[in-house]
């Protein structure tokens, strides 16, 4: 019984010597990440950031919002913003590339400005800012469809950029009509 136990134990050593070690099997392959041009790899680590601050902002302006059209906006964020999420990630996993699990600072501050309005005031605020945003986010993505390295990430940025583009559309439209309302 010993010998079989000992078998097994080395035979363990052998094979797992990661886990054994405590070493981190999971982590991201950093060479992978190396191999990024470092133009790509801030386009993820923007675009991950962005994308969850979208979704937060949306999720802000479902609940706060005072004017249908800025709720209905606001969801659409969640539900767009999400699904592109899951995409970069899925990238991301695949292609084992880091991303940031959280938003950027100004992202944050943005939001806790947002959280203290509501009314008319917060759908100003927000349709203004969303408004800012996409411009950026279009100009970035649709740079990125062109210039990425990495052809999975070009084809990522190619793809969502239609949808950034209707929301910009969107957001031009409602801005003006919040602007004028409660005046």
């Amino acid at each position: 019984m010993n010998k079989f136990f000992i078998l097994i134990l080395s035979s363990a050593v052998c094979l797992c010597p990661a886990a054994l070690f405590g070493q981190n099997t999971n982590a991201p392959d950093t060479q992978n990440m190396a191999a990024l041009s470092s133009s790509d790899k801030q386009f993820v680590t923007k675009a991950a950031e962005g994308g969850m601050a979208e979704v937060e902002l949306g999720q802000l302006a479902t609940e706060k919002a005072s004017d249908p059209q800025v709720k209905q906006f606001g969801q659409r964020m969640v539900d767009d913003h999400s699904k592109a999420n899951d995409q970069l990630k899925q990238l991301a996993g695949s292609e084992r590339i880091a991303i940031p699990d959280h938003m950027s600072a100004k992202d944050k501050m943005e939001k806790e400005k947002l959280s203290k309005l509501s009314g008319t005031d917060f759908d100003r605020a927000y349709m203004k800012d969303m408004v800012k945003d996409h411009q950026q986010d279009v100009a970035e993505f649709r740079h990125e469809s062109h210039v990425a390295k990495d052809s999975a990430l070009k084809a990522f940025a190619t793809s969502t950029l239609p949808t950034l583009q209707s929301h910009l559309k969107d957001a031009e439209s409602i801005a003006p009509k919040v602007q004028k309302s409660g005046m």
